[in-house]
């Protein structure tokens, strides 16, 4: 499906709560198929049954009031009851895609075995959107292991049905309870990808064996603008091996190519399973369209891309984000907006920022007054964000950002040879200017409004660190002192470590990048983030971790 250049990309997925999408699966996909099996009374081959080739996934974890707002209250068997009572449920998003156009058959229950399985009813799976669909699990129990089943049915009318695809995940607890998560981001980027020989993206099994309740994905889910090439040269002289897809092997334009570099992370083993058993929570960055963009992003001089329309490939790819991510969909207003937060339990409070849809061009980012060439979260969400972590009576509240705050992260130059910029840092040492004031609105807020242990969690630069920000070293001191830790790679090149701007007095307490920039995905140079809350002292513990599951930092922090 062609989107036409005058549709806003905020108006792409009115869809509702059970979104529906489909196209043909790549080719290279096909043997992830099942097991052969035979219908009763009818000898057929395998490829005469559809197939959910990707598995499952779980996304958006979160706990409401019981009866209170879309998914509060259960629709499918489950137990509701007014928010007056006080007491809370869980919901989820399971997801999936066939290999075909079908009908899905999804059930839950708290037994592996699924005796007094919740039945839901059957979720067309449309060629219009690529076959993926997503159902809001809704009247969960909280604090429980949910085991889902998914069979696809054939439209031929003959009956013929998928083999069932099992998975499951945990429901935040309402209780005070020692909580773990994961976090992290950049997949299959810089051209590394795949590689049987090195035995694929391994750091999604490490990170399953830590036993995470759910798992923030901090952005750039896919490389769009990265092909995936058979061989790529490693600095040492080997050659890395890649798995490929025709989708993968150039920049993505058409809407069929952003859907095939999603479906290319599927071929991997470890993530597959990892999706199985881990719920998560996403959001976006630039890969997902294409490197660094925003509303002064040329693609004039890139030979790559035939279409030049930074605006239609936006609109392209927000949809295939949108049929692929686990993520909830927001309403009929703004059905894809990716800023929420996420609530789980009396712990932890997720504020899901994004950084990307609401921002004015990359410039030099050094604009005295707020306007919207200054905006990076933009003053809708900037207010969001002020009044939901004021009112929010978790321990700890969690903002996960895409890009860091202090980091230099520069984006060429502007037209008059100035350093341009493509996060909130500007090279400037002094007051705040350009984006940076809406990150010194927001700490005055969080500082006059009382609102204590506030963390930030990143990825975006391709290495790992540990920032402390605190107005004794800063230019600008209207804020509490409060930690900043940055993940990643997951799977991707390595680059940093980076330059800190001074004005919100940040300090490199820990990091660590590789020896040469744009390392593979090797043990020692991907990192993912784990947290951990201890349910009786509320002392969040925070460790980097590299492929191997080896902790490089860890930092103990006391809930204020």
């Amino acid at each position: 499906m062609v989107l036409p250049m005058n549709r806003s990309r905020r108006r792409l997925l009115g869809q509702g709560s059970r979104l529906a999408t489909g196209a043909a699966l790549a080719s290279a996909l096909a043997p992830l198929a099942g097991a052969h099996a035979q219908a009763p009374l009818l000898i057929t081959s395998e490829a005469d049954r559809p197939r959910l080739d990707l598995g499952l996934q779980f996304g958006d974890p979160s706990l409401v009031f019981a009866g209170d707002g879309p998914g509060g209250s259960s629709r499918h068997g489950g137990r509701s009851a007014g928010r007056q009572d006080g007491r809370v449920e869980a919901r989820s998003i399971a997801w999936t895609r066939a290999d075909r156009p079908a009908r899905l058959h999804l059930a839950w229950s708290l037994d592996e075995n699924f005796r007094e399985a919740v039945t839901l009813p059957p979720l067309w799976l449309h060629p219009a959107s690529d076959q993926t669909g997503r159902i809001d699990l809704s009247g969960l129990p909280a604090g429980q292991t949910i085991h889902v089943r998914a069979i696809a049915e054939s439209l031929d009318g003959r009956g013929r049905r998928s083999e069932a695809v099992v998975g499951s995940f945990i429901t935040p607890a309402a209780d005070r309870r020692d909580l773990r998560f994961v976090w992290g981001g950049d997949t299959a980027g810089q051209g590394w990808g795949i590689s049987p020989s090195h035995g694929g993206m391994t750091i999604y099994q490490t990170m399953l064996d830590q036993a995470p309740a759910f798992f923030i994905h901090s952005g750039d889910t896919i490389y769009a603008d990265g092909p995936i090439q058979a061989s790529q040269a490693m600095p040492d002289g080997q050659v890395w091996q890649n798995l490929v897809t025709e989708a993968k092997s150039k920049v993505a334009e058409t809407l069929d190519e952003f859907r095939g570099a999603y479906r290319y992370n599927f071929l991997d083993d470890h993530l597959r399973g990892f999706n199985q058993r881990v719920a998560q929570i996403w959001q976006w960055d630039d890969h997902e369209v294409t490197n660094n963009w925003s509303a002064a992003k040329d693609l004039g001089g890139d030979a790559r891309y035939t279409e030049k329309s930074v605006t239609l490939l936006t609109e392209r790819a927000t949809q295939a984000f949108f049929e692929y991510a686990p993520i909830r969909l927001a309403g009929p207003v703004e059905s894809e907006r990716v800023y929420r937060k996420i609530s789980q339990g009396p712990l932890l409070d997720l504020f899901m920022v994004d950084m990307r849809s609401y921002r004015g061009p990359n410039s030099a980012n050094l604009q005295a007054g707020y306007d919207s060439d200054a905006w990076f979260i933009g003053p809708t969400q900037l207010a969001w964000l002020e009044r939901e972590l004021a009112s929010s009576r978790a321990l700890w509240k969690v903002i996960c950002a895409d890009m860091p705050i202090g980091l230099e992260v520069a984006d060429g130059q502007d037209a008059s040879g100035r350093p341009r910029w493509e996060a909130v840092a500007n090279g400037d040492p002094g007051l705040p200017l350009g984006r940076e004031q809406e990150i010194a609105r927001l700490l005055s807020t969080l500082r006059r409004e009382g609102v204590r242990n506030v963390v930030w969690l990143t990825a975006d630069v391709h290495y790992c660190a540990a920032h402390h920000y605190h107005p004794d070293r800063a230019s600008f001191r209207d804020f509490d002192p409060f930690w900043e830790f940055v993940a990643g790679p997951l799977h991707a090149g390595a680059f940093g470590p980076g330059k800190l701007d001074p004005t919100f007095g940040p300090l490199a307490v820990f990091e660590k990048g590789p020896a040469v920039q744009n390392e593979p995905p090797l043990d020692h140079n991907q990192f993912f983030g784990q947290v951990d809350i201890d349910g009786h002292s509320g002392a969040m513990t925070v460790a980097l971790k590299d492929r191997s599951g080896t902790i490089v930092f860890a930092q103990t922090l006391g809930a204020g």
